[in-house]
């Protein structure tokens, strides 16, 4: 069953992010995500803001997980971590 992560991110350093976003790509396809939603448009109902809005489908949460896990996307992390928040779940769909 698919599952997907969904982002919801506030960029504080574009340069530093931008170094996180060059790596995390790669380690999310070499795992079979596939970005559904980049940034852009998007309407804040309710709850806190986030301007950066994404989804990616994985093959199901356990493939979800392991690309969070693996060594490459841990390896992006550390340029994502002091030049941006985010909230980040995993999700099951149906």
């Amino acid at each position: 069953m698919a599952a997907y992560w969904i982002a919801h991110v506030r960029v504080i350093n574009e340069e530093g992010y931008g170094e996180y976003g060059k790596r995390a790509g790669p380690a999310v396809k070499k795992y079979g995500g596939r970005f559904l939603a980049l940034p852009g448009r998007y309407v804040s109902l309710e709850g806190v803001d986030f301007p950066q809005n994404v989804i990616v489908e994985f093959e199901s949460v356990e493939a979800a997980q392991a690309c969070y896990d693996s060594p490459e996307y841990q390896e992006a992390l550390v340029h994502f971590k002091g030049n941006a928040e985010r909230m980040l779940t995993i999700v099951e769909g149906r």
